[in-house]
């Protein structure tokens, strides 16, 4: 009974040193994604488990690009270090974009006249986060549905990385 104990003892302590994957536990970061968006990106984590990350910087889809993404991390790994994360978001293109969205209706590719575009995206990721440090890397994939001025979509991907003062 006492090994039994003491192994239920060891999972639970275990389990919270997994989930306390915020860096060095700030909740607010500051970095640069490269890719689609290209620019800046901040997060703020509203617990262990998720986070909200925007960005703004030049796009195919409008220059500048704005964006939030609410993302959820889950621990697939069983590690401390890394985690998946998903999630939606909801962005905007203005001036004139270049992105090439395919419509299926009418077979064929287009280029966003300049104006506002909105788009939603969905978005899988995963991060790294060493351990006693101030820093976040990750690498992110998803699609973006273009809603307006045209309805179209796009497969996008980024890497970056976030400080945490």
């Amino acid at each position: 009974m006492k090994k039994i104990s003491c192994l239920f003892l060891l999972l639970f302590i275990l389990q919270n040193v997994i989930d306390a994957q915020v860096p060095k536990e700030k909740k607010f970061g500051f970095g640069v994604n490269i890719g689609e968006p290209l620019g800046l990106t901040v997060k703020f984590w509203t617990n262990n488990q998720n986070a909200f990350a925007a960005y703004i910087g030049g796009s195919y889809f409008g220059n500048p690009r704005l964006g939030i993404d609410y993302l959820w991390h889950f621990n697939a790994f069983n590690s401390n270090l890394v985690k998946l994360y998903a999630g939606p978001g909801v962005h905007f293109g203005l001036n004139e974009g270049h992105t090439i969205i395919y419509q299926y209706k009418q077979d064929k590719f287009y280029y966003r006249a300049s104006g506002v575009g909105l788009a939603v995206r969905g978005i899988v990721g995963i991060n790294f986060i060493p351990q006693n440090t101030p820093l976040e890397f990750y690498l992110e994939l998803g699609p973006l549905l273009g809603l307006a001025p045209n309805f179209g979509s796009i497969f996008e991907g980024a890497i970056g990385f976030r400080f945490y003062p």
